[in-house]
């Protein structure tokens, strides 16, 4: 401890550590650390680290935890002596943001700063004390700008029986509410059953590119995707599914088992924590999906909350869109999306996602499962095998072949342009190799080309 302290001292003030003369502004200090990460306070001590002492007393002690108490909300304290010191521990806030007599302030760096009108707006709404989904949408006009079709298509996917009373429905969803006779949906409202949303949330948008280049510079085909937030859920997986390849597996069944590049629920799955988690207060940035030729990479701006810890920490920051989506099982409200994905990739032998984030971004990137990688390597050693053992002219042959399995000596000698003679000699030596074999009588059978199989 006596060695700790002699760092910190030579050190001096920084993000976490703050050094006081005496009881005067110590409830900004206070309020400060409970606003950012947390830090320690050391009662006794000058400006430029040099001790100047402190007579440490239960009545003292007293006079801090009441200043602390005094805070809004309380603020919680721990105390260590050290000689003329006494330590003031202070713990990163639970309930931000925490303010003092003289207002709200976070630390900057060594400084503890006074937030402004608009820092404090903004500070409430990354903390989740205001909710974007909650707050209504005066230009929403009910029921001009309500579209009962999707709200009934909503209703049958939560397996909710047809209601009569559209208005009470829509009170108990927790989307709407009604002042002096008229009905006013909230946000949440608007991005379920709004006919255009983007009408009045414009950056709802979900923006899917596909890339000809690792690097993500070479656009090939890009969408705005536009609609209700389970529409652009739909819409997303369809552009995905669109450009996503597919391996095939031979079962010795008649059907063949299709093995796609990418574990489509998980990606889903993904998709929507990410339309669901979205910080909307920011209307600079919309969710985006980047389709790469080795990966798929999701972004999605959502202002970190500050006890956020992955894997840990059960998060909703739009608590009622979370529990419309859970009602039409696009996901659950308890924040276990992640391992839900983890379990989705374990089963269909993909690798689990990168998850990636910031005080800003969060990003999500799923690589090509094992199992289709695997079967693609499978053709490529099955294809580089038979280039490696036959001529150009049977490969011709096998080509002919496999377009046309009733394909005849002469057919083939034609289209190749060699001798009929030169053509079943060919046709002999395919066979000994093992790639080619005749099925059925010499008239009424057909060739079969066996990497095929």
């Amino acid at each position: 401890m006596k060695e700790e302290l002699k760092l910190i001292l030579e050190g001096g003030e920084t993000h976490s550590i703050e050094f006081k003369e005496g009881l005067e502004g110590l409830d900004k200090e206070m309020v400060a650390f409970a606003n950012s990460s947390g830090g320690r306070v050391l009662l006794g001590v000058r400006d430029d680290g040099s001790v100047k002492g402190i007579k440490i007393t239960n009545k003292l002690k007293s006079q801090v935890q009441d200043i602390a108490n005094n805070c809004e909300p309380k603020i919680k304290i721990f105390f260590e002596e050290s000689h003329d010191m006494l330590i003031i521990s202070v713990s990163e806030g639970e309930d931000k943001p925490y303010k003092c007599s003289s207002g709200f302030y976070k630390r900057i760096g060594p400084n503890s700063q006074k937030l402004s009108r608009n820092e404090i707006i903004e500070f409430f709404k990354s903390e989740g004390n205001v909710r974007f989904d909650e707050l209504i949408e005066p230009k929403f006009n009910y029921p001009e700008d309500f579209d009962e079709a999707k709200f009934r298509r909503f209703l049958q996917l939560a397996g909710i029986s047809k209601v009569e009373d559209t208005e009470r429905a829509l009170i108990n969803l927790g989307v709407a509410e009604k002042q002096k006779d008229q009905l006013y949906l909230n946000n949440a409202g608007v991005l379920f059953f709004a006919k255009k949303p983007q009408r009045f949330i414009s950056w709802s948008v979900f923006t899917v590119a596909l890339f000809k280049d690792d690097a993500g510079v070479d656009i090939i085909d890009r969408k705005e995707i536009e609609g209700t937030l389970f529409e652009i859920v739909e819409e997303v997986m369809k552009f995905i599914k669109l450009y996503s390849k597919v391996a095939y597996r031979f079962t010795g069944r008649p059907q063949r088992e299709n093995v796609y590049e990418y574990p489509f629920d998980a990606i889903r799955e993904a998709i929507i924590n990410s339309v669901m988690h979205k910080y909307y207060f920011e209307h600079g940035h919309n969710n985006i999906l980047r389709f790469l030729p080795d990966r798929i990479r999701i972004e999605n701006y959502w202002l970190k909350p500050s006890h956020f810890v992955l894997g840990k920490t059960v998060f909703r920051r739009n608590h009622i869109i979370a529990d419309l989506f859970s009602r039409i099982h696009f996901g659950e409200k308890m924040g276990t999306g992640f391992e839900r994905i983890k379990v989705i990739c374990d089963r269909e032998n993909a690798p689990s996602p990168e998850i990636e984030l910031d005080e800003s971004y969060f990003y999500v990137t799923f690589h090509p499962s094992h199992e289709y990688l695997k079967l693609v390597q499978e053709k490529e050693k099955v294809t580089e095998k038979v280039t490696e053992k036959v001529t150009e002219n049977q490969m011709k042959i096998l080509d002919g072949l496999r377009k046309d399995k009733y394909a005849t000596i002469r057919y083939l000698s034609s289209v190749i342009g060699i001798s009929e003679r030169k053509t079943k000699k060919n046709i002999a030596k395919l066979k000994e190799k093992g790639l080619l074999r005749r099925v059925g009588p010499a008239r009424g059978g057909h060739w079969e080309v066996i990497p095929d199989r």
